[in-house]
């Protein structure tokens, strides 16, 4: 793959907003110096990271069960969940490589509501290299459309007590996904899955939803948002404006303005309070990045993609990266950008793969395109 140049973005416009929160200190203001003082304050980045930016979560559901429906060209199940008043359903498709050594990987992907799916080789790149995939309309659970408003979709007549939107819904569908894996193949002799190797992924609004479960969920052992932007793996206090040659005109990047005006049913309740003052957030994306640590997080971007701000993407990998290494995990955070626009391909798959294999197997190498920044890298604001 084509390792990106540091000239290929034309930055027009950079604004800091602000300084990043402070990840290594406490809220009364001790510093964060152990493995032990990290897990303590975990609970107080969720307070701010996942219940101020998404709402409070859906809980984990009563039970879960899981009926097949069909076996003719991939598996098809649907997953009955919730609770018993008010159980929620949907359906689950499980395509397993023809050829195969050993359990497989598998990528769970709650985009099936998207069509890339079925084009240019997007499955094939994973099934063809011993990959599995989970597919789900996460949309089944939650609606995503605009018109209705928010809190519509079954999960909310089920947990009407909690404040989530629709990014937390979606969330808590890929954490049902791998309970249904649990009940297929765990305990099973020869296995067809390896449940020590589920990858959650998901593209645009997907790969913020994607990020939020891979925060909530260890069972994740690498977390890849594909150009996840704001309320993902973006920056609420980086603002920036360019373009690349021959690809697009020159635009800006998404704001929070955007996101509650545009998409007001994808966060928690609490997050329009801070429209035109993100510089007051008490939290900004590598608080969610932090959370999966010291797991696989593996955030990919688009040079073209200027709306999910790529500058803003790396500056939060960068001051969330030290919390890999207090967990002795420092290779397990990773990025990349390739050329082109906003869209999830099966250029996409074959690099995430490629992070699976390395984490598989430390000796297979990753690509020399990781790492690589398609702007000159920018100073530090944390």
């Amino acid at each position: 793959m084509n390792r990106v140049g540091e000239d290929l973005i034309k930055v027009t416009d950079y604004k800091v907003l602000g300084r990043l929160p402070e990840l290594f200190k406490f809220d009364d203001g001790n510093p964060v110096v152990t493995p032990g003082d990290w897990e303590k304050r975990r609970g107080e980045i969720y307070k701010t990271a996942i219940e101020l930016q998404y709402g409070t979560m859906p809980p984990a559901p009563d039970f879960v069960e899981v009926e097949n429906v069909g076996d003719q060209l991939c598996r098809s199940y649907r997953i009955h969940t919730g609770t018993r008043d008010n159980p929620i359903s949907f359906y689950m498709k499980l395509i397993i490589p023809e050829k195969r050594n050993g359990p497989c990987p598998v990528i769970v992907d709650g985009d099936m509501c998207f069509n890339y799916f079925w084009s240019d080789g997007f499955l094939n790149a994973a099934l063809e290299q011993g990959v599995a995939w989970v597919l789900f309309d996460r949309t089944e659970i939650a609606h995503d459309v605009r018109a209705e408003g928010r809190r519509v979709g079954q999960i909310y007549n089920t947990y009407p007590g909690y404040t989530f939107g629709a990014l937390g819904a979606w969330a808590w569908g890929y954490s049902r996904c791998v309970d249904a894996l649990e009940i297929l193949f765990g305990g099973r002799e020869n296995p067809e899955i390896d449940l020590s190797l589920i990858t959650f992924t998901g593209h645009s609004r997907g790969g913020k939803t994607a990020a939020l479960a891979g925060a909530l969920d260890k069972r994740a052992a690498i977390v890849n948002p594909n150009q996840s932007g704001e309320c993902g793996c973006g920056c609420y206090r980086i603002l920036m404006q360019g373009y690349c040659e021959g690809v697009n005109s020159h635009t800006r990047s998404e704001v929070l303005r955007d996101d509650v005006t545009l998409f007001p049913y994808w966060t928690g309740p609490e997050l329009a309070s801070y429209v035109d003052r993100e510089q007051d957030l008490p939290f900004d994306s590598h608080f969610l990045k932090a959370l999966i640590a010291p797991r696989v997080l593996y955030t990919s971007d688009a040079a073209a993609d200027i709306w999910a701000n790529p500058i803003g993407a790396w500056m939060t990998n960068m001051a969330a990266k030290d919390v890999w290494g207090l967990l002795g995990k420092p290779d397990n955070l990773i990025w990349r950008y390739r050329e082109g626009v906003h869209s999830h391909t099966a250029e996409d798959i074959q690099m995430l793969v490629n992070v699976i294999k390395h984490y598989k197997d430390p000796n297979v190498p990753l690509d020399e395109c990781f790492f690589a920044t398609p702007f000159k890298p920018r100073e530090f604001i944390f």
